[in-house]
């Protein structure tokens, strides 16, 4: 095995390791529990209290992400678990009767808004490579009774969907921690029907990262920081994989909420959210 594919693996293992610790516990990402780096003030205090996360503090930060009230509300409880760097939703102009597919849907928050935007006659794929999440995002759709909507596990760069099988692929804030960021938008492309549309919010890079930023492939990759790439790098995967149509429209707004993700290190001058969107050509072999 090469020194890159043994770094590829570390990557998902420590990525799926977050992602498991979030799915159980129910805490968000950026806590002292998850990170891995409180501040030291923290560490002396009760960390069970300090780090619990109710709904309404995840319904509170997915209201940053531009999440709607009424969007909020119509999802089952334990579903939001205030991940992302976006509202997907909002580009994506889902239709009834599509079928969707999201990358990383996680508690199945964004699969269960779409569910009710492409109605009974369309259908929801979720992927996510955390077996907990997997497990949690069934369970929600059991409890809230979303029957166009499924759950599989699998890896976005080796994707258990059919060739073009999909009409739109969403995404919030996932495609930054994959080691492969050009196989994922491959498989992207190899599933989405000729015509289909990508439809993601993601992480981006403004500025070169510094080295200690850039080298660590733990927390701060799993946090959706150091595995980011810059525009004109997501312009050329996607090109290369097919793409057409590309726009990518980085954010300011959200350094409001990035600068807190690392409280003093001001990653909001290298990193900011952007919404990415692309088309399959209509007369595209995969």
């Amino acid at each position: 095995m090469t020194k890159a594919n043994r770094d590829h693996d570390l990557i998902r293992h420590n990525v799926r390791s977050k992602y498991k610790e979030v799915a159980v516990k129910s805490i968000p990402l950026s806590s002292c529990c998850s990170t891995g780096t409180p501040p030291a003030e923290s560490q002396a205090e009760n960390q069970t209290e300090s780090c619990c996360a109710t709904p309404a503090d995840f319904d509170a930060i997915s209201a940053k992400l531009g999440y709607s009230g009424e969007e909020l509300s119509a999802v089952p409880e334990g579903a939001n678990l205030g991940l992302g760097c976006g509202n997907p939703q909002a580009i994506a102009a889902l239709k009834p009767g599509e079928t969707v597919l999201d990358l990383g849907s996680g508690g199945g928050f964004d699969c269960f808004l779409a569910s009710r935007q492409v109605g009974a006659a369309g259908r929801v794929i979720g992927v996510d490579m955390t077996p907990e999440m997997v497990t949690r995002a069934r369970r929600n759709a059991e409890k809230g009774n979303f029957s166009n909507t499924s759950f599989r596990l699998g890896e976005i760069e080796h994707l258990p969907v059919g060739d073009s099988a999909v009409d739109v692929i969403i995404s919030n804030c996932v495609i930054n921690l994959s080691p492969d960021k050009q196989q994922v938008f491959r498989e992207a492309f190899r599933v989405l029907k000729p015509g289909g549309r990508l439809a993601v919010s993601d992480i981006v890079t403004t500025a070169e990262l510094p080295e200690e930023i850039r080298n660590d492939i733990n927390d701060l990759h799993s946090g959706c920081i150091s595995g980011a790439s810059s525009i004109e790098d997501v312009e050329r995967l996607l090109q290369n994989s097919g793409f057409t149509g590309i726009s990518i429209e980085p954010k300011d707004q959200s350094k409001a909420f990035i600068k807190d993700w690392v409280p003093g290190a001001a990653i909001d001058r290298y990193i900011v959210s952007a919404v990415i969107q692309a088309v399959k050509p209509s007369g595209a072999d995969n």
